[in-house]
């Protein structure tokens, strides 16, 4: 609720015309890859605020354990609609680049930025600063709408289990077993759902044109730095290929021999989901991105292999579930389990 009202009380300011709209046009190497970048604030901040406004009534309610029948249904939809938009829809890749050089971004911020940017301002601007403000909102729309989702049911906030009914059963899906099957399953999509873009990142790297034009893969060498950058997140994407695998590996869930100081005891749930379930959420929207610019002239080497990014956050998400749902044990709320 409070997310909604600040934002909300932003929008209305930018749809009076106040200055700071942060989807309108700017120079291209400040530009976002929003799917609002470039629109007009006469037209979509009006929107913003009553999206926002609508979210505020709404988490009123939820706090107040209002709602039953069609409220509670309309509520909901209000609630996981702005989880969406504000999570998954608005936000572009800077998401992904944010966590994926995080620690890179903290040593810049001692010792300024190397090359043309100099400072870390010429990284997080205001329109880049936009979008994670705007997914911090969806993240905490998400949560609110789950918790009263689960409450509005009779249902243990903490894990969902639980109800009115006196003999209400596990849903056969939610079983370890099951869990067990099906993560298995996504753990094989997410894997090969990442194999394109390595590919050609590699490819690059090494000198083949893989999916783009000669002239666009001279352009990359004459560019310092940018060929590596792709590398990176080629070995990047590799190595959490292979921490996806730990959420159905045995040293996924008792720490391996060469973890010395850790070793033959427990992961914690913790260790495993927070980070599996940031970089889930965070692939989706970059990978929208990529199919909203399908079309680029380089080649197809520089967005369709991005696009897979989405089923990547989708697959990495259920085996993150799966993984949860595996370990969870009893609850230590409502004891069940």
């Amino acid at each position: 609720m409070g997310w909604s009202l600040l934002y909300g009380a932003a929008s209305l300011w930018w749809a009076l015309g106040g200055a700071g709209y942060p989807f309108g046009t700017v120079a291209d190497n400040r530009a976002s890859g929003s799917v609002l970048e470039s629109s007009r604030a006469e037209v979509v901040a009006p929107v913003l605020a009553a999206v926002c406004l609508a979210g505020v009534v709404a988490g009123v309610l939820m706090v107040r354990r209002r709602g039953s029948g069609r409220v509670r249904v309309l509520l909901l939809a209000v609630g996981w609609a702005q989880a969406i938009a504000f999570a998954l829809a608005i936000p572009d890749y800077t998401l992904v680049a944010v966590v994926v050089f995080a620690p890179v971004l903290v040593v810049f911020a001692f010792t300024g930025v190397p090359g043309e940017q100099h400072d870390l301002g010429n990284i997080l601007y205001w329109h880049r600063d936009n979008l994670i403000i705007v997914f911090v909102g969806g993240i905490l729309w998400a949560g609110a709408t789950l918790v009263y989702q689960r409450r509005s049911r009779g249902l243990c906030v903490r894990c969902g289990r639980g109800g009115k009914a006196s003999a209400r059963t596990t849903p056969a899906w939610t079983t370890p077993e099951a869990a067990a099957r099906w993560g298995r399953w996504a753990v094989r999509i997410a894997l090969l759902s990442t194999v394109p873009y390595e590919t050609t990142r590699l490819a690059w790297y090494f000198g083949y044109p893989l999916g783009i034009t000669p002239g666009f893969l001279k352009e990359m060498q004459d560019t310092r730095g940018m060929l590596t950058i792709g590398l990176s997140m080629a070995i990047g994407s590799v190595l959490g290929g292979v921490l996806t695998h730990g959420l159905v590996a045995r040293w996924g869930e008792v720490w391996p021999r060469w973890v010395w100081f850790r070793a033959g005891r427990p992961v914690g749930l913790a260790t495993a989901i927070v980070p599996a379930a940031v970089m889930s959420v965070v692939l989706i929207p970059a990978g929208v991105m990529a199919i909203r610019g399908w079309n680029q002239p380089q080649g197809w080497g520089t967005t369709y292999p991005a696009m897979l990014w989405m089923v990547w956050g989708a697959a990495l998400g259920a085996a993150t579930l799966a993984y949860y749902l595996r370990r969870r044990g009893a609850c230590r709320v409502c004891h069940r389990g």
